[in-house]
């Protein structure tokens, strides 16, 4: 079967792009950038989503064995970026296409206003036809500022721009019931619960290159096609792999996509890691927001105000082992939380509409 998308992010890994040495692998750019320039004259809206700074830093410069990891990435990244958007351009002009580089970080998404602000720009690169290539500022963002990888980041513009699908290109052709080394593994083609736990039978290995496992990208496609948007795991180093998963000839893995979310849903549930403040919920409310039922967070359903939150912030709700449930706006401050604490008949602290349960 083929899928009639009309508007596609493409993520394409580090372990994809370089070669064993860890060398750009231009030959294989090269056939990704034709693949990608005849879906988009198919009419099909692309953002592409492209690591490989430090690999292509790599091969135009040597860093001294004296520099650490973080001082290293941010040498290579700097020179390599300019390389990689330059062999990018290259290769789309051959198409008569033309991209652009949007470099963020994760504090550029931490409130709405920065959000709209990337959205914006992308929507407007978009509707006069040039293909953003979008990647993480690894030369200002140093460990507790980065996304867990690129997946991360190809995820929350996913969700930001109301895509139909996610690809992700892997080195593997997408996620096995077991070992991909052992013969006896195979390719689960389509993935349809949120709840299926993968750590028994996903590595966690990392790629030589890479930042994130299969496991932080099976989190990932769980959490994006909860939102509403299909998400397809294949292998990247397989010819015409692109315009095979499109047209559902490849084997890979794709995660069915749920009913679709708002546009404010969509923001919060990427928004963990910007949340102020932290509310602990009881079992009974637990169980009501995680029914079939939509609910929001009323005080009487709140055992215990964590931190202090303004109006207006994201907050985490969490059970009583500390467990994240869900996401939320606040429609109070902590204090006036505090004071309808267990009370029935009360306004709700979280709507529904602003609600995101993991």
């Amino acid at each position: 079967m083929s899928f009639n998308y009309h508007r596609i992010i493409i993520k394409i890994g580090s372990n994809v792009l370089t070669q064993p040495n860890g060398l750009p692998d231009l030959k294989r750019i090269t056939h990704l950038v034709e693949q990608i320039a005849a879906i988009k004259k198919q009419g099909i809206e692309v953002v592409l989503v492209s690591s490989g700074a430090v690999a292509s830093g790599r091969s135009l410069i040597t860093v001294s064995e004296k520099f650490d990891a973080v001082a290293a990435r941010q040498l290579l990244a700097s020179i390599g970026q300019v390389k990689l958007i330059n062999t990018y351009a290259n290769l789309f002009e051959k198409h008569e296409m033309l991209c652009s580089q949007v470099l963020v970080t994760k504090e550029d998404f931490r409130d709405r206003l920065h959000y709209l602000n990337i959205k914006n720009c992308l929507d407007l690169l978009l509707q006069h036809q040039v293909l953003p290539v979008v990647n993480e500022n690894d030369v200002v963002s140093v460990t507790e500022l980065m996304f867990t990888d690129n997946d991360e980041l190809a995820g929350l513009i996913a969700s930001m721009l109301n895509a139909q699908a996610l690809i992700i290109l892997t080195n593997v052709d997408g996620i096995y019931d077991g070992d991909p080394k052992l013969d006896t593994s195979k390719v689960i083609a389509e993935i349809n619960n949120k709840g299926v736990d993968f750590s028994s039978f996903v590595s966690s290995d990392r790629s030589q290159f890479g930042r994130g496992g299969m496991i932080t990208k099976t989190h990932m496609a769980q959490k994006v096609a909860q939102l509403g948007i299909a998400v397809h795991i294949g292998n990247g180093t397989k010819e015409n792999i692109l315009t095979d998963i499109l047209e559902g000839k490849a084997p890979h893995t794709r995660f069915i996509p749920h009913k679709t979310a708002s546009g404010k849903k969509k923001w919060i549930a990427h928004s963990e890691t910007s949340a102020t403040g932290i509310v602990e919920i009881n079992a009974g409310a637990k169980a009501a927001l995680n029914s079939s039922k939509a609910t929001s967070l009323l005080p009487v359903g709140i055992s215990k105000i964590k931190t202090d939150f303004k109006k207006g912030d994201i907050i985490k709700l969490v059970d009583e082992h500390n467990a994240l449930v869900g996401l939320g706006i606040a429609e109070y401050g902590a204090e006036k939380a505090k004071e309808r604490l267990g009370q029935k008949n009360q306004k709700a602290l979280v709507h529904y509409d602003y609600l995101y349960l993991q």
